[in-house]
């Protein structure tokens, strides 16, 4: 027999939470959400919430077990769901190689940083808990859906848990095949890419034909998908075609390649500082429930213990656990810290002191970025969340912290010194985003734990132990995906194709910012434009706030806009678009139920779009690796040539319109039965 809802969350309960088949099951989906995340970030700089998907395969394998509960169910997810989080860290990491300072990632550096990182992530949400989860209405998107899948999946509707898998797996399959004729057979194109003349200048009109990519659209929404087009628009539309009219051509350059350049070297700073004013703007308006959340934390940790309550959905971490838990990873991270600085040679007294104000700066930053993105979470969701905004603010005070330090110990007149000091300030700010990451997606788990009864603190176990597997799995996964596909500057062999490489474009960014004030020659006037153009957009957004009922204008996404690369969004917005159409139709023609189970249907379908294409895409690292390695080609598979190319853009075109079709009918799906 079933338990109800309500039963759950019974003090009396003694159901299994936190068990061993569990933990297994949740390090397996660790993996696997952890490499697909690190794919999709690098390549256009995104990651997805893994615990939906995860919440529907561990009630698919653990119903297999006849004693398995929702409980065990939620721990997995939440397990899974943080190590695909930490992930996000390759937003700053990859910089190190940009830089030339690595030449490969540093298992040992990049295991710790990561696994200490998110621990302390987890630990500084703790104490938030009761303020933004129990006693906030906060909406918590993904963190409520989690938690709704979770109960279907515990009611006598065991036909409709089980056919989630259904989905996850179909979208899945469909983008891996679509991946694979796209970048090992090489039959269809990635992209179809028009360029414009306009006056004497030029732009381009692109079309990014990524199935995981429409799935992270349909999964952002349409706020975020149609902001994501106006910086497009203002970047090809404004920008590009305004510096190529008024800017010289350079002897011997195509005027398509001209037009790329200014792009990257000026475009893309107005984007960067569109999203510094954001992020700025966003911590802003939190400060106060930040703050307000923090001290009803702290208040309820110092009352007696006969005061408080003893419910076991109440009982966190206690404070011994946490204290013992904090003091070994930030141990961890002085270690690691002074394995980084150690080789340079410095005096020993200086080694102590860059090892201290960096962890002390990562730590005490952490803790703020910790409150700030706890609440971006529950405001718009762990998908929605800015924290591209959050690296580029840290990343200004790693690097003018290490600027000052430098300068003191006449770091700048030694050899290398430069690189060094970019190189410290990256690693700090690497800590940072690794807070920043699990801290944002701790309180969604959290809130779903809420919702189906969890014990607060087996959860909290869950969440670590989430940080060290995952951990495991990063080093490893960015390896290969750079002797495969390499960064931007950075390529493993001279003979690669730029072209082809991953973008990492958070870890671009940042790293040029990082450059720029080391070397002072980062282009500000660019910036300036763009800290002028973030006002302006705060402004448009506040005023469609406060004048309409639905419109808005997030400016980080207009931001993201200008800076990412077009052919990255395009798929993105078309996504959203279309996640908006079938949103729109469902709930005109169906019922409710039947609109929210071909909400749940899109939801699942399009995260099988991203885990697939991203497998596909971290197995063929593989396949190039070993291919390169044995003096092979950089494309094994390829079944054409480069003559090939015009056909593959509108095979891929036909192919992405047929997709479009096949992802709306399944949305729609047993709807259209019911007409």
């Amino acid at each position: 027999m079933k338990l109800e809802d309500n039963e759950f969350m019974q003090h009396e309960l003694r159901l299994p939470e936190l068990t061993v088949r569990g933990m297994l099951l949740g390090a397996v989906l660790t993996i696997i959400f952890t490499a697909s995340n690190v794919y999709l970030g690098l390549k256009v700089g995104l990651t997805f919430s893994s615990a939906i998907p995860a919440a529907v395969i561990s009630m698919a394998v653990l119903k297999m077990a006849k004693d398995s509960n929702i409980l065990e169910n939620n721990m997995v997810q939440t397990q899974a769901s943080a190590a695909g989080t930490l992930s996000a860290i390759i937003f700053i990491i990859p910089g190190m190689l940009m830089i030339g300072y690595w030449q490969g990632f540093e298992f040992w550096q990049t295991l710790l940083v990561s696994a200490c990182g998110g621990c302390l992530g987890v630990l500084f949400t703790i104490p938030l808990r009761r303020a933004m989860v129990v006693h906030s209405d906060l909406a918590y998107p993904e963190g409520v859906a989690a938690a709704e899948i979770l109960k279907v999946g515990s009611s006598s509707k065991q036909d409709q848990a089980g056919s989630g898998v259904k989905e996850i797996t179909s979208g899945g399959i469909l983008a891996g095949l679509i991946a694979f004729c796209t970048n090992a057979l090489q039959v269809l194109s990635s992209e179809l890419s028009l360029w414009i003349p306009v006056g004497r200048g030029m732009t381009q009109l692109p079309l990014g034909y990524s199935t995981a990519l429409v799935g992270a659209g349909y999964l952002i929404g349409i706020a975020a998908g149609l902001s994501m087009l106006v910086g497009i628009l203002i970047a090809w539309v404004g920008f590009v075609p305004y510096y190529t009219i008024t800017s010289a051509l350079p002897d011997g350059m195509t005027m398509q390649k001209f037009a790329g350049k200014l792009y990257q070297d000026r475009v893309r700073l107005i984007g960067a500082g569109a999203m510094g004013v954001a992020a700025i703007w966003t911590l802003i308006t939190l400060a106060r429930p930040v703050v307000d959340g923090v001290r009803e934390s702290l208040a309820a940790m110092r009352m007696p213990v006969e005061d408080k309550g003893k419910h076991r959905m109440d009982i966190d971490m206690s404070v011994k656990s946490i204290a013992l838990v904090f003091s070994v990873t930030v141990l961890g991270l002085l270690g690691i810290f002074y394995a980084f600085v150690s080789p340079e040679g410095l005096p020993l007294t200086e080694n102590l002191t860059f090892v201290i104000v960096g962890v002390g700066v990562a730590v005490l930053m952490g803790f703020f970025v910790a409150a700030a993105c706890a609440y971006m979470a529950g405001l718009v969701g762990t998908s929605s969340s800015p924290i591209s905004g959050i690296g580029i603010l840290a990343i200004i005070v790693a690097s003018l912290v290490m600027y000052g330090l430098c300068s003191s110990f006449g770091i700048f007149a030694l050899p290398g010194g430069e690189k060094f000091a970019t190189a410290t300030a990256i690693f700090t700010t690497s800590i940072i985003m690794a807070i920043a990451c699990i801290s944002n997606d701790n309180m969604q788990d959290l809130k779903t734990g809420y919702l189906v009864g969890a014990t607060p603190w087996r959860q909290q176990v869950a969440l670590l132990l989430g940080c060290v597997v995952g951990a495991f799995v990063i080093a490893p996964v960015l390896n290969l995906l750079y002797e495969a596909y390499g960064f931007p500057g950075a390529l493993p062999r001279p003979d690669m194709d730029p072209s082809q490489a991953l973008a990492a474009p958070q870890a671009a960014l940042m790293t040029t910012i990082a450059q720029g004030i080391f070397s002072s020659t980062l282009a500000w006037e660019y910036v300036y434009i763009g800290l002028g153009l973030g006002v302006v957009l705060v402004i448009v957004d506040q005023l469609l706030k406060r004048n309409t009922h639905s419109l808005c204008l997030p400016p980080l996404a207009v931001g993201m806009g200008i800076y990412l690369p077009p052919s990255v969004q395009t798929p993105l917005v078309v996504g959203a678009v279309l996640g908006y159409f079938l949103r729109k139709h469902m709930k005109a023609k169906l019922g409710a139920e039947q609109a929210k189970a071909g909400e749940r249907r899109g939801t699942l379908f399009a995260s099988g779009l991203i885990v697939g294409e991203s497998i596909v895409g971290v197995l063929l690292a593989g396949v190039i690796v070993v291919s390169v390695s044995n003096g092979g080609s950089e494309s094994p598979l390829a079944i054409v040539g480069k003559d090939f190319a015009d056909t593959a853009e509108w095979l891929g075109l036909l192919v992405f319109v047929a997709f479009l079709g096949i992802f709306s009918k399944i949305v729609l799906g047993t709807g259209k039965k019911q007409d």
